[in-house]
This record gives structure tokens, sequence and C-alpha cells, in this order.
């Protein structure tokens, strides 16, 4: 019997499934929306005995009844009337640069709180791409010195972030 009542439903759905999917679409202007009204109308089909054991036009009344009542109930829901759709966010995302000037603040903290060599080792081997033999020769100290500096001098500066919050 389970396997008649398959088949009816089966047939159902072949026959009035697109042409209902057209229609709820129609109704919502939301394919997705349609789609989920659309199988929960099929669902209440297949609960429903008496609709699988009626004639072609009383069964698709029937579906398009139903689908036009569940697009209603979505319309009247409170989900409905809450939500907000991604076009009506009253704050979408914008392309700002707080997070980046928070970044530069953070950082020139971070690096007053280091000694003045070690400051100037950082600024001048990352921020003005010197290698450690100009540093050398511009401030007058062995290159060894120089890359120590900077050596020394990032590990304060990690030790200043993570004192400021910043975690690696």
């Amino acid at each position: 019997m389970t396997a008649t009542r398959d088949a009816r439903l089966q047939a159902l759905h072949d026959e009035n499934a697109a042409p209902l999917l057209r229609y709820v679409t129609w109704l919502t202007h939301d394919f997705s929306l349609a789609q989920d009204i659309v199988q929960e109308t099929m669902l209440r089909a297949w609960k429903n005995p008496k609709i699988l054991d009626a004639d072609g036009d009383s069964a698709r009344a029937w579906l398009f009844t139903v689908a036009r009542n569940l697009v209603i109930d979505e319309r009247r829901s409170a989900r409905s009337r809450h939500e907000f759709q991604p076009e009506q966010l009253p704050e979408l995302p914008s392309d700002d640069d707080i997070g980046r000037h928070l970044d530069k603040w953070l950082l020139s903290d971070a690096l007053r709180s280091l000694s003045v060599e070690h400051r100037n080792a950082v600024i001048s081997a990352y921020y003005l791409g010197h290698s450690a033999a100009e540093t050398a020769r511009r401030d007058g100290i062995p290159e060894g010195t120089a890359r120590s500096r900077v050596f020394y001098a990032l590990r304060a500066l990690r030790l200043a972030l993570q004192e400021r919050g910043v975690t690696e």
C-alpha cells in the first residue's frame, strides 16, 4: 500500500512541483523561500491521504491554496516582520581605516616605550629598509652591534605589544 501511495505522491510532485514553484516564486520574489514553501506544501500533501486520492485538478487546486496560505503565514510571522534582508540592514559594513589607524597608534605607542637605540634600529631596518651595514655606517657602530640591536629591539617590541594586549 505504501508503494502505491509513494507512487501517487511522486506523480503529484512531478506534475505540480514546477508550476507551484513558479507561482510561489512570483508571490515571494525569493527563490529559496519559494523552494521551502513548495517542500512544505508537498509534505502536507504526503500527510493528507485524501489529496493523494483526489483527481488531478482538485489536488492541484489544493496544493496552490496551501502554498498561498503558507506564503501569507510567512509574511505575517514575527520573523518576517523583524528580520532585515541584507539590502535593508541599517548599517552596512564600510571600508574605513579605523583598524589600520588603531594598529598604527598601538605600534607607535609600543615603539615609544623602547630605548632610543632599539627604536632607531627597528625604524632603520623595517621602515627605512636599511641593511645592517648601512645602519652601522650611519650610526658609526660595528655591523654586529647593529644586528644585535635589531634582534633585541624586536624582542622588546614583542614584549611591549603583548603588554598592550596584542597576542601572537
